[in-house]
């Protein structure tokens, strides 16, 4: 339930407002502190309790508009805020008028090559660092990261080169560590729905990306968002990076209609991974450039100085002047649909 205020009510207007709903056993949150405030309420309550609230608020002038959810999500409803939230990256806003464009290899193999990577990218246009620190891995056996000093690797960089670090966080015991040294958190497919992970990254000042499961509905991957901005944290980025399927041309399928789909239902900007939905290198600036004109408000490639020498994910991964030949393509479509780059 959204309730929205008559602009310049008084203070204790609200508070009697929420004094009220709190006689229900609810807990009103303030969306929007003004000019015009926005309470917002979402316990699960049934019809008959809502529109007896609705009834008992009806005769107060300060209240404006009531509006009820139709979703069991609610607060990345659209219904609970109808304009786009915009997230910071660095000194760009995911989710603004620009396209943000996160760039670099899929590990942190070594300090020398994620250095090398950043200083070729910053200058390319890219607004993001991408590096996994920590790597979920299908075989154990598998290069699965360097830990908490390709966390040093990563800050070191950004240090360097400006571009904020976007890196992946495993478990909910990590959350702290990784967040001393990441701008954004990423919360890898399959970690999507671990509750205990999405509720620790809801309880830290620091920006969450969200990828969608390897299997996840829509309906699912907004539910597990939900538990982030549940814990208190708003700055929550979607990442459709593609869905199983039984077709091994690709590495999954890209569901680019995930994006406005999403744009109905959420206010939280969309991401697109081009990279894991492909697997194939040649496959990713097409999947890129249709993701922006589908109305993503960020790309995310994987970049690699030396594709075939990569640990993980080479054969997906761009190589530096492909990625630098993609760029401008991407800069002429987001025109095209009245955006453009985001710039750091």
């Amino acid at each position: 339930m959204v309730i929205a205020m008559r602009e310049g009510c008084q203070k204790a207007e609200v508070a009697q407002v929420i004094a009220q709903l709190r006689e229900y056993g609810l807990e009103p949150r303030i969306i929007s502190p003004g000019p015009r405030v926005v309470l917002g309420v979402v316990e699960e309550i049934s019809r008959a309790l809502a529109q007896e609230i609705i009834a008992s608020l009806a005769d107060r002038e300060e209240v404006e508009e009531i509006n009820t959810f139709e979703s069991s999500w609610k607060l990345v409803s659209r219904g609970f805020r109808p304009e786009t939230s915009q997230v910071r990256l660095g000194r760009c806003q995911v989710g603004g008028p620009g396209v943000a464009v996160v760039a670099g290899p899929c590990a942190v193999e070594s300090r020398a090559g994620i250095l090398e990577a950043a200083a070729a990218l910053a200058p390319l246009g890219a607004a993001g660092l991408r590096g996994g620190a920590f790597k979920p891995r299908t075989s154990p056996y598998s290069f699965r990261g360097l830990g908490e000093e390709g966390l040093k690797h990563l800050a070191e960089a950004r240090e360097l080169t400006g571009l904020p670090v976007v890196t992946e966080v495993l478990r909910a015991s990590e959350v702290e560590l990784v967040a001393r040294y990441a701008d954004v958190l990423q919360i890898g497919a399959r970690n999507m729905q671990n509750f205990a992970l999405l509720e620790a990254v809801g309880e830290v000042d620091r920006p969450v990306l969200l990828k969608r499961g390897l299997m996840a509905t829509i309906k699912e991957w907004l539910l597990s968002a939900e538990y982030i901005l549940a814990r208190g944290n708003w700055q929550v980025i979607l990442c459709e990076r593609g869905i199983r399927s039984y077709d091994s041309e690709t590495r999954n399928i890209l569901d680019l209609s995930a994006v406005p789909v999403l744009k109905q239902h959420t206010h939280l900007p969309v991401m697109v991974d081009p990279s894991h939905a492909a697997g194939k290198r040649e496959l990713v600036p097409a999947l890129a450039l249709a993701a922006v004109a589908a109305g993503a408000d960020a790309i995310m490639v994987e970049v690699h100085p030396r594709p075939q020498e990569a640990f993980s994910d080479g054969r997906q991964s761009l190589s530096l002047e492909e990625f630098a030949a993609m760029m401008p393509r991407l800069e002429k479509v987001a025109q095209a649909v009245g955006r453009g780059l985001a710039r750091p």
